[in-house]
């Protein structure tokens, strides 16, 4: 069981990244997985959720990154990506994404299995 972020990058302000995060050993749709933040010196922060497809798929993002952010499903790749767009010097980050295995999960999530973060570097 294992989770993978990668995507992430050095890119200019106004910029756009895509993330994304794989699976291996379980069915990504069964679950809610969140995506998270740290920036250096900083706490880890919730930046987006998406509920599983059992429940009613729905998807949040923190008021920071709203109209920028954007988070969804590929099932047939077993992926979720996290879209990122207009980047500020501010959403500079290591970016993780997890899962809340409890089947049918819903946002917010109680993630229990996370993945290896992904760089994102944002310049002025």
């Amino acid at each position: 069981v294992q989770l993978q972020a990668s995507g992430g990058g050095l890119v200019q302000t106004g910029g756009s990244l895509r993330l994304s995060c794989a699976a291996s050993g379980f069915t990504l749709d069964y679950y809610a997985i969140g995506w998270f933040r740290q920036a250096p010196g900083k706490e880890r922060e919730g930046v987006s959720c998406i509920s599983s497809s059992d429940s009613d798929g729905s998807t949040y993002v923190v008021e920071s990154v709203k109209g920028r952010f954007t988070v969804s499903r590929d099932s047939a790749k077993n992926t979720v990506y996290l879209q990122m767009n207009s980047l500020k010097p501010e959403d500079t980050a290591v970016y993780y994404c997890a899962a809340d295995r409890t089947a049918g999960s819903s946002c917010p999530g109680r993630y229990s299995s996370w993945g290896q973060g992904t760089q994102v570097t944002v310049s002025s």
